[in-house]
């Protein structure tokens, strides 16, 4: 087998295996899916590829570093990834670090090491999916509601009846209306089947948004 084909197949093999792990990002409607880790795996496996056979004939050739500037600019893309909200809510956090691990996996392509990145992209589908049942299922969230009322103490009331739930509160006034800010700590069980119709349930106040 030539040369030439052996580092074209590195790219394929790249190719798929970004879009594998893309393909799971965007079943969970995640911010990066299947065209983004297609790039990050393929751009990294070709600087790989570049940094072994381009540069072979220069006096000093170092294809660590080459792995290295890859590891620190894909941050450049975490970074964009990751969002704060106003309520201080993060989120994309283990969308960027999938695409940082999948440009670790096409550096790994890129060198020929097959086997290591085939089993590196199943211990990362075992880490998306596998885990991701568990984090669904067990565990606590936050979650932010909007609450509205024309009685102040029909706002204060809600609090207390949610008591050691309540993390935080901010009750504000509107020309026509009281409005009640909360985020709450709740089960993951309980957020799945019941909180909504519990909040949707509390009388006096109505719910006007839930996140």
């Amino acid at each position: 087998m030539s040369l030439t084909l052996q580092l074209i197949i590195r790219l394929l093999v790249a190719a798929l295996l970004g879009a594998v792990i893309g393909y799971e990002r965007e079943l969970r409607a995640k911010g990066a899916g299947i065209r983004t880790h297609v790039l990050v795996a393929l751009g990294s496996a070709l600087f790989m590829v570049v940094s072994q056979y381009g540069f072979a004939g220069a006096a000093r050739f170092d294809a660590a570093r080459v792995a290295a500037g890859v590891v620190s600019g894909i941050g450049f893309l975490g970074g964009g990834i990751i969002i704060k909200s106003q309520r201080n809510h993060i989120t994309g956090l283990t969308t960027a670090a999938g695409l940082w691990v999948t440009a670790a996996m096409g550096l790994s392509v890129g060198s020929g090491m097959y086997a290591v990145a085939v089993v590196c992209a199943v211990l990362i589908l075992i880490c998306l999916e596998a885990l991701h049942f568990y984090t669904v299922k067990f565990g606590e969230k936050e979650i932010n509601a909007v609450f509205s009322s024309s009685d102040m103490e029909s706002l204060t009331k809600t609090v207390k009846d949610l008591d050691k739930q309540v993390v935080r509160y901010a009750i504000s006034k509107q020309p026509d209306s009281y409005i009640l800010e909360l985020t709450l700590r709740v089960s993951k069980r309980e957020y799945l089947h019941h909180i909504l119709p519990r909040l949707s349930a509390l009388t006096g106040v109505h719910l006007d948004k839930l996140e």
